[in-house]
């Protein structure tokens, strides 16, 4: 299996999964906007939103509804910032849907997204919070 987060979904790869769906799974991004930056792809493997089947864009959207109020609520954001890259600026070629918590004066202007590393531990804590109430 070459695609990474197909190897994800199969758990044959390492992630802070944060939601478990029929059809969705989520997990922390490892080089995160800020922390709690969740990716929302699908099970199966679809490279970008134009080729994602009928019956998925619910189950899809309805995660990423979901994860946007889990960052809110659960991590103190004030809001969130919902995205998708389709082949340009898609690192992995596996459609994902990333979900970003958001507060006044975060410093994230436009569409430059700049990348920070976890602290120690950081990852696997605030991954716990949200699957508590994912």
């Amino acid at each position: 299996m070459s695609c990474l987060f197909c190897r994800i979904v199969s758990g044959q790869e390492p992630a802070e999964v944060v939601l478990e769906r029929d059809e969705v799974v989520g997990f922390l991004d490892v080089r995160p906007v800020f922390p709690g930056h969740v990716l929302l792809v699908p099970r199966v493997h679809v490279d970008t939103l134009t080729e994602l089947p009928d019956e998925l864009l619910v189950p899809l959207f309805a995660a990423a509804r979901e994860t946007a109020a889990a960052v809110k609520d659960v991590l103190g954001a004030q809001g969130s910032f919902v995205a998708m890259n389709n082949t340009v600026s898609q690192s992995v070629p596996h459609l994902h849907v990333h979900v970003v918590p958001r507060t006044k004066g975060d410093g994230l202007r436009g569409f430059f997204w700049p990348r920070v590393r976890y602290a120690e531990g950081q990852a696997q804590d605030v991954a716990a919070r949200l699957r508590a109430v994912l």
